[in-house]
């Protein structure tokens, strides 16, 4: 008898291990420390079967581990198993899913998926900074997170190439497919590195990324418990349908609706004399582009009469002083609603105004240095040209001789554009199971952004207050609107620890408001606002100069003198 109670009890213990084992990803267990070394080197050549991948694909593989020494050089980030990976596809004429997975020996029990750019093809490192990060936050592998990102499932170096949709499961990934596939093979990995799986998992990107974190949260939502989406493409279809009549309106009349930079710069310094100082201080940001007092001045640009104080006299080109009245016309397009005549994923239908009379200047995604332009479009066209063209040809028509301006009639491929929009839009509003699993999302966007306009996201985010309402939607989001800010870069080049604040919500319920933002600005033109900072305040809420009369450049460059308000 004694020895059967023995072995009972011997039996129960090994019963408690299997599951601790096996709900390891439920508990608070720290994975035991091994040998890095030994532990990186056994991840070469290790085998992922398709089966442990929640998508079709013909598995995956290590091709290198290699452990990063703490001192190499350059390296910022710690002692980390840098992981190189591809995810097989399922048509074999399809390209591999390239991976980068990192692997910190000090591992704070978190994963960090990082999103792409562009039309990505080139595959996300993970070692990097996240989503305009402050240069003096440790990056994330740094503090201790398993870091990584692909490229999406198609290899490419040239902006906007979108060769890629020719074939299905390429466009398939890029579309959505990715980021889980890419998420369950990192998955497998650190639970053969560590022993057990993250306690939580986040998603972080900007632009394409800030898309591919919506496709997390919406898609994938048993997966993430927070993610940070900035300046998000998350309509890639309607955006793109918007840059196409963006171009067309710039290059209307065989280029007589074309604006030079010189007149970009007239409009620019226009908007910002009638308004710059309406949110107390004169600081080369509008802190309330559409509030009355400015509304009120820039409206006058858009007339073609004498109120309007840009406007050629007759209305005809008559130098870089004053606008034609093509010229406004193509103003007048930018500052309105574009109507596509479709409706496609989420129930759009039309696409947002531009801020070109919010005091954006136009520097980084420029409206070309010639009236005219080429197919394949060139680096001196129109920036919206660029997107909008590899969308049309290579995703919608698949006719790669097609001239994007003249012979495209988005009416005439109806049927194919909301195909492609229900399949690679993340337009929805739905993050009903996300938000019931506790997961929290932190939404931003720059007021000067000419690469997705800033109004694409609000029109995002009042389509969910719709939905939640707003004290529905405040117990999971946070929308924060920023001043001065573009893509990626701007007037302000906001840098904010983001990823700090999703951590602190998910994990202690502290739900953000107010943040800090830095400009971290560094080019010759605009390095002498380095190191100001401002309050990122919750939407609707914009920063107002509250601080000394005085107004010294000192007074004016600290967040401590600004006042989130309402009007």
């Amino acid at each position: 008898m004694k020895k059967d109670r023995e072995i009972k009890v011997l039996l129960l213990i090994a019963c408690f291990f299997i599951l601790g084992s096996a709900f390891g990803q439920a508990t608070s267990v720290v994975a035991q420390p091994v040998d890095a070394n030994q532990a990186c080197r056994a991840l070469n050549n290790f085998k992922i079967d398709a089966s442990q991948i929640g998508l079709p694909t013909g598995g995956a593989v290590v091709q290198v581990a290699t452990l990063v020494s703490a001192a190499a050089p350059g390296n910022v980030n710690g002692e980390f198993c840098r992981v190189l990976g591809v995810i097989r596809p399922v048509d074999v004429t399809a390209p591999n899913i390239r991976f980068q997975l990192n692997l910190p020996s000090n591992w704070n029990n978190k994963a960090l998926q990082m999103g792409g750019g562009g039309f990505n093809g080139v595959t996300v490192t993970g070692e990097g900074p996240f989503s305009n990060q402050p240069a003096a936050v440790p990056r994330p592998l740094a503090q201790g997170y398993v870091t990584y990102g692909s490229d999406s499932g198609h290899d490419s170096t040239v902006p906007f190439d979108g060769s890629f949709a020719l074939n299905n499961e390429a466009l398939a990934n890029f579309a959505r497919l990715q980021v889980k596939k890419t998420r369950d093979a990192a998955m497998t990995i650190v639970m053969k590195r560590y022993g057990l799986l993250p306690k939580r998992t986040y998603f972080v990107g900007g632009s394409q990324g800030g898309k591919e974190a919506f496709d997390a949260a919406q898609s994938y939502p048993e997966d993430y418990d927070g993610i940070v989406s900035i300046y998000p493409a998350y309509n890639m279809t309607m955006m793109h349908m918007g840059s196409n009549a963006f171009a067309k309106a710039l290059y209307a009349n065989n280029g007589a609706g074309w604006i030079n930079p010189a007149k970009v710069k007239l409009i620019f310094d226009s908007v910002m004399a009638a308004c710059d100082g309406l949110d107390g201080v004169v600081d080369g940001i509008l802190s309330n582009p559409q509030g009355a007092a400015c509304t009120a001045q820039t409206s006058k640009f858009l007339l073609k009469a004498a109120e309007n104080p840009l406007r050629c006299a007759d209305g005809l080109d008559q130098g870089d002083k004053c606008l034609s009245d093509a010229q406004i016309d193509a103003v007048k397009a930018l500052n309105s609603r574009f109507d596509l005549g479709i409706t496609i994923k989420g129930g759009l239908t039309s696409y947002a105004k531009w801020p070109i009379l919010d005091g954006t200047n136009f520097l980084h995604q420029t409206l070309g240095s010639a009236p005219k332009y080429s197919i394949p479009p060139a680096a001196t066209d129109a920036f919206q040209l660029r997107p909008s063209d590899a969308t049309i040809r290579f995703l919608i028509t698949r006719n790669l001789s097609l001239d994007s301006i003249k012979d495209f009639n988005p009416r005439d491929w109806a049927s194919r554009i909301v195909e492609i929009s229900h399949l690679i839009d993340a337009s929805t509003t739905d993050f009903d199971a996300f938000r019931a699993k506790g997961g929290k999302v932190i939404l931003a966007h720059g007021t000067n952004d000419s690469s997705i306009t800033p109004y694409n996201t609000l029109d995002y985010y009042n389509r969910l207050v719709s939905r939640y309402t707003q004290a529905g939607l405040d117990s999971f989001l946070r929308f924060y609107m920023i001043p001065g800010f573009g893509h990626g870069v701007g007037l302000f080049n906001a840098r904010l620890d983001s990823l700090a604040a999703l951590d602190a919500w998910v994990e202690r319920g502290n739900a953000p408001g107010e943040l800090l933002a830095r400009d971290e600005n560094t080019a010759a033109a605009t390095a002498a606002t380095n190191g100001r900072t401002r309050p990122v305040c919750v939407y609707p809420q914009w920063p107002k100069y509250t601080g000394p009369a005085s107004r010294t450049q000192a007074e004016v460059n600290s967040a401590a003198n600004y006042t989130c308000v309402l009007n």
